[in-house]
């Protein structure tokens, strides 16, 4: 048992001590790399959330919250990237000569490329309003309403609807109202049967964020009726315009989507907080970036619609079905359907901790890495509650970047204050889509006394990083974590990830330099080389990567079998993709599992082996970052929070940790094969971004089922 810093490690093997190396440079390759377009592969990963919808042996209700993800995913998109390449376009052209894509080339693939998903999304939709039909669930819309359901909607809308709407007659209106992201509208032609007056234009805001989207109807014995807000809102159309003389009344639902990306300067001089709220405020406001409409609108309206607010042809103006903002179906009533409508694979207790009384004290004895979701996130907030109430724990210090909105880890850490801790979180109040959460968080931490780190000019904090420090009389002892996912008891049921328990020495004497570094008010990036263990961004990951896969390369060259397992969720950086071109030139044997964007070309008649690339997109979201090094039974393997992007390996904090318990290590190189022999959820990844699912005649293995078994195999054989 390992009691102190001054005791030996207690580990089968020790931690490898990294090379010192300069300040990772920010390559920019001389020769120009030919590479898949981020934004085409990005579009390419979301029609695999599409594919997931449209297979039959998906539970309805699951695909249903697929297509929800792909919606929430599709506006996300266009916010920030689309937004992004529009933002290219007012670059001069002699500037744009030096970009990696053409903005104006990708728009068009995009507008193209988005307008078949959508007309996808629609057939997939229509097959599954069938089925629902099938389970005598049905979405019932204004016009298709019994006397009973017409009287309940009517006092539905007069009870809960009618205070929460104003109409607004956007032809009488100078200017024209500003429409909000993120919301539908109902854009509504009102006239009279006879022709008698000029039609008017209005709009209504749908008020999704106060009341629900799905409003379930009274219902015939054994079926299940439901109606969207918005019809609601249709069939009430007569009585909200009554004193207007119309008595025809025709509504289409319309949707901005506007640019999000948030522009904070480096200016250390204006406060990053002032930064980001005034960012928030620019967000609300920022330019549209697309258009969305029903198709079947009336044509005046539209060109009305288009004219007011200052749209053309080249905006991205996408036409759709009657339904939009289909995010809103992740939250579909499950209550209607009569099958399961959670996945019968519970998470559990790692064996370890099952009937541990601390779980500090099992961290003492020996590295223990948790598999999310398969095993509980309960453990670490219970690492981090036994921390707070534990009377010789003098310290925490801890990251955030996406946090749950009643945070069990963060009431923990203010429960830690209270008993006289002392707590610090590097909180990183840029994490995209929670910046007013961060904030809001930053407010609340900071009155009950823990003291808030709030990020570094240029540099996101995203690196997953916890240290405990106890004080046995003049014994120190220090445990902790590294993950590659968030800190984040909900995502944590749904998203793939690992998180590695120690005591080791050498990575939580890493972790505190890192920890110096964050807190130090000059952010010397010099001061993460004392690192020895842990590789960090900016300072050396990239380099050690490099280094990593130049080692297998060279192994190639000489016969001596070259070999890596990469898994993440992205790969677009240049140079790293440049390197694997030149592994596989060499024969070095390539394997790589990318969930989401892959930039990367993965077949090429002049190497000597082709890229073996997959993509798993199930139920689980697969988040884990995973790199194994060498041929079998000679594997280096790491976990890490980062990506192989520009973002992640020059202007984000994140770390990579070795994993060198052999019993870990075979773990994560077990859950890897699974992984690379999965044929039932992985999709190949071809140089056309086909999406092609991987099949072989063998036995069906889908992958997260498979790991889930072998994970509870090892519990029951503990």
């Amino acid at each position: 048992m390992r009691l102190s810093s001054s005791e030996p490690l207690d580990l089968n093997i020790q931690v490898p001590v990294m090379e010192k190396k300069s300040n990772s440079k920010k390559i920019v390759p001389v020769k120009k790399v030919r590479m898949i377009p981020r934004d085409i592969s990005w579009l390419a990963f979301n029609a695999r959330v599409l594919q997931e919808a449209a297979d039959n042996t998906v539970p309805l209700h699951e695909r249903i919250r697929f297509l929800g993800i792909f919606s929430n995913n599709l506006d996300e998109f266009f916010r920030v990237r689309v937004a992004t390449l529009k933002r290219m376009l007012l670059v001069g052209k002699s500037t744009r000569m030096h970009m990696e894509e053409n903005p104006d080339e990708i728009l068009d693939e995009i507008q193209s490329m988005v307008i078949d998903q959508q007309r996808e999304f629609d057939r997939i939709w229509e097959g599954i309003e069938n089925e629902l039909k099938e389970q005598k669930i049905f979405i019932r819309t204004e016009r298709h309403l019994n006397k009973d359901q017409q009287k309940f909607v009517l006092n539905y809308f007069n009870e809960e609807v009618r205070t929460n709407i104003i109409p607004l007659m956007i032809e009488s209106i100078q200017h024209f109202p500003f429409l909000r992201d993120k919301s539908i509208y109902l854009a509504v032609v009102l006239a009279r049967q006879d022709n008698s007056v000029r039609q008017k234009f209005a709009l209504i805001e749908i008020p999704t964020s106060i009341l629900p989207r799905f409003i379930i109807l009274p219902s015939k014995e054994g079926e299940e009726d439901i109606i969207l807000l918005e019809d609601v809102i249709r069939y009430s159309l007569p009585h909200i315009f009554s004193y207007f003389g119309f008595d025809k009344f025709t509504a289409h639902i319309i949707k901005v989507t506007r640019d999000a990306e948030l522009d904070i300067d480096n200016d250390i001089s204006t406060s990053l907080i002032h930064q980001i709220e005034k960012g928030l405020k620019d967000r609300r406001k920022g330019k549209p970036v697309r258009f969305v409409y029903d198709k079947d609108i009336d044509p005046l309206l539209l060109e009305y619609l288009m004219r007011r607010l200052g749209l053309s042809s080249k905006d991205n103006l996408i036409p759709g079905a009657r339904i939009h903002n289909f995010k809103d179906f992740m939250d579909f009533p499950t209550s209607v359907f009569k099958e399961r409508t959670h996945s019968q694979r519970k998470s559990f207790i790692h064996p370890l901790f099952a009937n541990a009384s601390s779980v500090m004290h099992v961290i003492q004895m020996q590295d223990v890495m948790l598999h999310f979701p398969y095993h509980s996130f309960d453990t670490i907030i219970d690492l981090l509650r036994e921390a707070a109430i534990d009377p010789n724990v003098t310290s925490i210090k801890i990251t955030a970047y996406r946090l749950a909105r009643n945070s069990k880890i963060m009431n923990a850490l203010v429960n830690a204050v209270r008993n006289g801790k002392q707590v610090t979180v590097a909180l990183e109040l840029r994490a995209r889509f929670n910046e007013a959460d961060n904030l809001e968080w930053k407010t609340r931490l900071e009155d009950e006394g823990v003291k808030v780190l709030i990020g570094i000019p240029g540099l996101k904090v995203h690196a997953k990083l916890c240290v405990i420090k106890k004080r046995i009389g003049t014994k120190t002892i220090q445990c902790g974590f590294v993950s590659t996912g968030n800190l984040n008891e909900k995502t944590a049921r749904v998203y793939g990830d690992h998180c590695l328990l120690t005591a080791n020495r050498n990575i939580m004497a890493d972790i505190n330099r890192i920890f110096a570094y964050l807190e130090n008010s000059k952010h010397d990036i010099k001061m993460l080389e004392a690192c020895h263990t842990l590789p960090v961004s900016p300072y050396s990951m990239r380099s050690f990567f490099i280094r990593q896969v130049e080692k297998e390369i060279k192994n190639a060259r000489h016969k001596k079998g070259g070999a890596m397992i990469l898994k993440m969720n992205s790969l677009s950086d240049p140079e790293m993709i440049n390197l694997l071109y030149e592994g596989a030139k060499e024969g070095v044997d390539i394997k790589m599992i990318i969930r989401g964007i892959c930039c990367a070309y993965t077949e090429n008649k002049k190497w000597k082996k082709d890229i073996t690339a997959v993509s798993i997109v199930d139920e689980y979201l697969e988040h884990a970052r995973v790199f194994s090094f060498g041929k079998e039974g000679q594997e280096k393997v790491f976990i890490a929070s980062c990506d192989w992007m520009l973002r992640n390996l020059d202007y984000r904090v994140e770390v990579a940790i070795p994993i060198t318990d052999p019993g870990i290590q075979q773990e994560l190189k077990d859950i890897l094969a699974i992984q690379l022999s999965g044929n039932v959820k992985a999709r190949i990844l071809d140089n056309d971004q086909n999406n092609e699912y991987k099949r072989d005649n063998g036995k069906k293995i889908r992958s997260q089922i498979e790991i889930f078994k072998y994970l509870h195999e090892k519990q029951y054989n503990s």
